[in-house]
């Protein structure tokens, strides 16, 4: 079988392989273009040098949300035209758990944050070492977040594009500081082979391409705006 994965919910635009659940390709970009200009090279450059053609694509994972509003929807908009084509299913990837798996050997929570600004992430809590989800997705507050950290009283590993925001705001709480790990670089983000892995041991929630669907924890900014104006 043979699965391509797309992620385009963070700063990163990302791709991966696999074949026969095996990973075979991967690679993530983050530069100066944007998502919509580096997937669809980032696609086609995947396939030649793994020596696949895009008609034998089986299933396609993508990271549905939560994330930026364009990335989510570009992402997803790509895999359902390319579903449409080659006839392959979807599988919806949970953005913030494909990050956790990252940490999947830690032994503690598992945080990953994404940065959803004025002050607040989106989020999710993990057991480190089986994955098991502990809180559903949300969009939260980051000293809301911490306190909720506080309480669980146990190490915490924390990972995404909103960790560097985040470590200002841990430091302030010094039970939760001495006991919280910050993630370095290279396992900071996304990636997304982990979406392909998640894809994998899914692959029986996989649905059509008009099935697919993002999603959001909230409406996009414009949208926010123009509510925000009609109530004034």
């Amino acid at each position: 079988m043979i699965l391509l994965a797309i992620d385009t919910s963070g700063p990163l635009a990302g791709v991966a392989l696999f074949r026969d659940d095996i990973p075979v390709y991967e690679a993530c970009v983050k530069n100066s273009l944007t998502h919509s200009r580096n997937l669809l090279p980032m696609i086609e450059e995947a396939f030649e040098r793994s020596d696949i053609r895009k008609q034998q694509t089986e299933l396609i994972a993508v990271t549905t949300g939560p994330g930026s509003f364009t990335g989510v929807r570009l992402g997803v908009e790509t895999a359902k035209a390319m579903a449409h084509a080659s006839g392959a299913l979807c599988v919806a990837v949970d953005a913030l758990e494909a990050t956790a798996r990252g940490g999947m050997f830690f032994d503690g929570i598992v945080c990953p944050v994404q940065d959803a600004r004025a002050g607040q992430v989106y989020t999710a809590l993990f057991e480190g070492k089986t994955g098991r989800r502990l809180s559903e997705d949300c969009g939260i507050m980051m000293e809301e977040l911490c306190g909720i950290l506080t309480k669980e009283n146990r190490p915490c590993l924390i990972l995404g594009d909103g960790s560097e925001k985040m470590t200002a705001v841990v430091s302030k709480y010094a039970g939760l500081s001495c006991r919280t790990v910050f993630a370095p670089p290279a396992l900071n983000y996304l990636r997304p082979a982990c979406a392909a892995e998640l894809a994998v041991r899914n692959r029986s929630n996989a649905v059509t391409w008009q099935e697919l669907q993002p999603m959001y924890l909230r409406a996009p900014q414009a949208e926010r705006q123009r509510n925000l104006v009609q109530a004034t």
